[in-house]
């Protein structure tokens, strides 16, 4: 009878040792998606909190399974717009560029800190960097080529340095913090 108990125990155990990443993983991708949804903006708050949540995803799960909460943001940003505002179909000609600047961030979290442990800050500058050298490049383009309005500039230049810096100092202050292992048992 009392190893039936203990088997019960450790039975409960395993099954929230699996569950707790799945949990964390959905939280984000909600996270990821609902607050560019709800707040639209100011976009300092909400490009900080969708960059936290990219960077803590990739800091702890990697770069594969972080690979769905890439989109979510965009289609979001493009659902709102649909449901709440006028739908604009510039953002829509950016949201290849955007995916791809979110790939550019999360890979190189993924693969520079989390998989060979370079150092934190280095690593964050240069995926900031490549995010926003990217998707200003990308905008710079569609706006020569008279595709895109000039607005497209600043919001994929400067405003995606500095929520990809302050997404990434908040994701590793939350994971050293050990937000990422709330739910240890």
């Amino acid at each position: 009878m009392m190893m039936e108990k203990n088997v019960e125990i450790d039975a409960g155990r395993y099954v929230a040792w699996y569950a707790r990443p799945v949990v964390h993983a959905y939280a984000y991708f909600f996270i990821g998606f609902l607050v560019p949804f709800s707040l639209g903006h100011p976009q300092l708050l909400v490009g900080s909190v969708v960059n936290t949540v990219l960077v803590l995803s990739a800091m702890q799960f990697g770069f594969r399974k972080t690979v769905p909460l890439l989109f979510a943001p965009s289609i979001a940003v493009l659902a709102r717009g649909l449901v709440f505002g006028p739908f604009t179909p510039f953002l829509a000609v950016m949201l290849p560029f955007i995916w791809a600047g979110n790939v550019l961030l999360v890979w190189i979290v993924s693969e520079f800190y989390r998989n060979k442990r370079n150092n934190y800050g280095i690593t964050l500058g240069a995926a900031a960097g490549a995010k926003t050298s990217f998707l200003f490049s990308s905008a710079y383009a569609l706006v020569s080529l008279s595709i895109l309005p000039p607005l497209f500039l600043a919001t994929m230049g400067l405003d995606q340095l500095v929520t990809a810096v302050i997404g990434g100092v908040v994701a590793f202050g939350a994971y050293n913090a050990g937000i990422a292992k709330l739910a240890d048992f």
